[in-house]
C-alpha cells in the first residue's frame, strides 16, 4: 500500500468502462461474435470476470493513488494486478475444464484493458506532473522537480519528534494512533519514555530520514511505518544503528509472511484465497529469491510490499547489531523492540539460495564450511542465543519449537536430503562419513570442556554416532555421553570403531526407524 494512498472510485467506473469497451472491440473484430449471441451466451460470464476484475484491483491496491506516484509505480501495479488476474482466470478454466468460453474473447479482454490502463496511466502522469498543472494546483516547483518538492513535503510531515517539533502530550499521542492505532500507541508507551528529550518517531520508509539525524543525541528511535515497504531493510538497519548509542532503542514492525497468509486467508472466501495466497505467494515470496526473476520483481514493485518471515526480521536486526528483548504480534504486524548491543556485522551477501554455506568447528578447533541444501529461512544463523534463550533445547538436543526451519526444510530433514552436499566437505578432507556433528560456534559452546577438547582432536562426521544407539540420545547430556563413549573408542580403533557404528547406525535407520528432526 502506497502511503497516504486512497481508492479513486473514478478509477474504478473507468476501469469497468475499459473491460467493457475492450470486450466490445472483440466482439467486432471476432466475425464470429456478434452482440445477440454474446447476451445469450456470455452475459453471466461477463459479470462474474467484472466482479473477479474489480475484486483483484481493489485487492492489489491498484485503485488507489498517492500524490507522488511514479510512472514505474503506476506502470508496476496495472502490469502485477493484471498478471495476477491472468492467472486467476487460466486456473479456474483449467479446474472447471471450461471449454465453451471463448479463449481469444478473455485474453484479448485482458490485453486490450491493460493496454488501456497504460495509456490513461501515462497520460495521468504527463498531466499529473507537469509544472503548469503543480502551479495552477497551488504548488511550488522546486527546480523543475515536483517529485522532490511531494517528497520533502511528505517527508517533513512525517517525522514526529516529540523534544522539539511536538509539546501537546495529547497531538503526538493522536499522531502514532492515526499511523498505526491505539493498541499500537499503548505499546509503545508502555514500553518508553515518549516525550524524553532524547526520543524520536519516525514513520518513514526512507534511510534519508534517519540519516539526517544527529549521531549519539537520542537514545530512543521509533518507526511507525512497517519494513516490508523499505527497499534495503539492512542499511535501513545499519543507519538506525549508527544514530543510536550501545544501549539505545530501535523500536520498529514488519508483517510477516505467517501473519499475510493469515490475513489474506481470512480477507477472501474459501477457494479464492487460496487461489490469492499462491499468486501472492509466488510473486512476493519465490520471484525475489531466483535470479531469473529477482531484477523483474524490484523493478516492477519497487521493493515494496515484501514477504518477510519472522526468522529473517529477526534475523537481520541481530546482523545489523541489535539485541531482541520483546516482541509481539499486534493486529497483524510483528512490533520489536530492539537494543543496540554492537556495530552492524555489513552482511551484503546473505544466503537465498538452496545450496548453502554454514561455518562449523572442525578438527584443531579450525572453522570451516559446510555445504547443505536449505532447510532454514535466510538470517538463521545470527538468532541461535535467542532462539536457545527463548524456547531452550529439545528431546535429542535440536532447539526446541525452531520456527527457522522452513516447511520444505523438514522434509528434506526427514530423509536426510539436505545432507548430501555435505560429501563435498568429506571429499575436501574436512569430514568423514562416520564422526561427531559438525557444530556452530554457539552450540559448540553448550558443551562441556572435557568433550569440546576431545572433539576437535578429530574430523566430524556425516553420520553422527547417536544414530547407532537406538532409541536415539534425548537430551544433550545424552548425546554427549553417546559421543564420549564414541570418541572414547575412536581413540583405541579409529576404522574398527567408525565401521561398527555405520552398520549400526545404518540398521537403525533402515530397519528401526531412526530418525532427525
Amino acid at each position: 500500500m502506497y502511503p497516504n494512498s486512497k481508492v479513486n472510485i473514478l478509477y474504478i467506473f473507468l476501469d469497468i468502462l475499459f473491460v467493457s469497451a475492450s470486450v466490445t472491440i472483440i466482439i467486432l473484430v471476432k466475425p464470429s461474435f456478434n452482440f445477440n449471441g454474446f447476451n445469450n451466451q456470455y452475459l453471466y460470464v461477463y459479470a462474474v470476470f467484472m466482479g473477479l476484475w474489480i475484486l483483484a484491483s481493489l485487492s492489489s491496491n491498484k485503485f488507489k493513488t498517492t500524490s507522488n506516484m511514479s510512472i514505474k509505480k503506476i506502470f508496476s501495479s496495472i502490469l502485477v494486478c493484471n498478471f495476477f488476474i491472468l492467472g486467476m482466470v487460466t486456473i479456474l478454466i483449467f479446474i472447471f475444464q471450461i471449454t465453451s468460453i471463448s479463449r481469444f474473447l478473455i485474453f484479448g479482454t485482458i490485453t486490450i484493458t491493460t493496454l488501456l490502463e497504460i495509456i490513461t496511466g501515462t497520460f495521468y502522469y504527463s498531466v499529473h506532473n507537469s509544472p503548469f498543472m503543480i502551479e495552477w494546483m497551488g504548488g511550488d516547483v522546486l527546480n523543475g522537480n515536483s517529485e522532490l518538492n511531494n517528497d520533502y513535503r511528505n517527508n517533513k510531515s512525517q517525522s514526529l519528534t516529540s523534544s522539539y517539533l511536538l509539546q501537546d502530550v495529547k497531538y503526538l499521542q493522536n499522531g502514532i494512533t492515526q499511523e498505526t492505532s491505539l493498541t499500537v500507541s499503548n505499546w509503545i508507551s508502555d514500553n518508553i519514555d515518549l516525550f524524553s528529550t532524547f526520543t524520536i518517531i519516525l514513520s518513514t520508509t526512507t534511510r534519508f530520514n534517519v540519516e539526517c539525524l544527529a549521531s549519539d543525541h537520542f537514545n530512543v528511535l521509533v518507526n511507525l511505518k512497517r519494513i516490508n515497504d523499505i527497499q534495503r531493510i539492512n542499511k535501513f538497519f545499519e543507519t538506525v544503528n549508527s544514530k543510536l548509542p550501545i544501549g539505545g532503542v530501535f523500536i520498529g514492525s514488519g508483517e510477516t509472511y505467517q501473519l499475510r497468509k493469515s490475513r489474506i486467508l481470512k480477507k477472501y472466501p474459501v477457494l479464492l484465497n487460496y487461489t490469492i495466497y499462491s499468486f501472492d505467494f509466488i510473486y512476493r515470496r519465490v520471484f525475489p529469491k531466483l535470479r531469473l526473476t529477482n531484477k523483474i520483481y524490484f523493478l516492477l514493485s519497487q521493493g515494496k510490499n515484501r514477504v518477510l518471515s519472522r526468522t529473517e526480521i529477526l534475523g537481520r536486526l541481530y546482523s545489523c547489531g541489535f539485541e531482541v528483548i520483546e516482541e509481539k504480534n499486534i493486529e497483524n504486524l510483528m512490533y520489536w523492540v530492539a537494543k543496540k548491543i554492537k556495530s552492524p556485522a555489513f552482511d551484503d551477501h546473505p544466503t537465498y539460495g538452496l545450496l548453502i554455506r554454514l561455518r562449523r568447528i572442525g578438527k584443531d578447533g579450525r572453522e570451516f564450511d559446510v555445504y547443505k541444501l536449505r532447510t532454514m529461512h535466510a538470517y538463521s544463523e545470527y538468532i541461535q542465543n535467542y532462539l536457545y534463550d527463548k524456547n531452550h533445547l529439545d528431546d535429542g538436543g535440536k532447539f526446541k519449537n525452531d520456527f527457522r526451519i522452513t516447511t520444505l526444510g523438514r522434509f528434506f530433514r526427514k530423509i536426510w536430503l539436505d545432507e548430501l552436499p555435505m560429501l563435498i566437505n568429506v571429499m575436501k578432507g574436512d569430514m568423514k562419513i562416520v564422526g561427531v556433528r559438525p557444530l556452530s560456534p554457539h552450540y559448540f559452546k553448550l558443551y562441556s570442556d572435557d568433550i569440546q577438547k576431545k572433539r576437535i582432536r578429530v574430523k566430524p562426521g556425516l553420520i553422527p554416532p547417536y544414530y547407532a544407539q537406538f532409541p536415539t540420545p534425548l537430551s544433550l547430556e545424552e548425546v554427549q555421553q553417546n559421543e564420549l563413549e564414541y570418541l572414547q573408542n575412536y581413540e583405541k580403533h579409529p576404522l574398527k570403531t567408525d565401521l561398527r557404528y555405520f552398520f549400526k547406525a545404518m540398521c537403525n535407520i533402515l530397519f528401526k526407524g531412526a530418525r532427525s528432526k
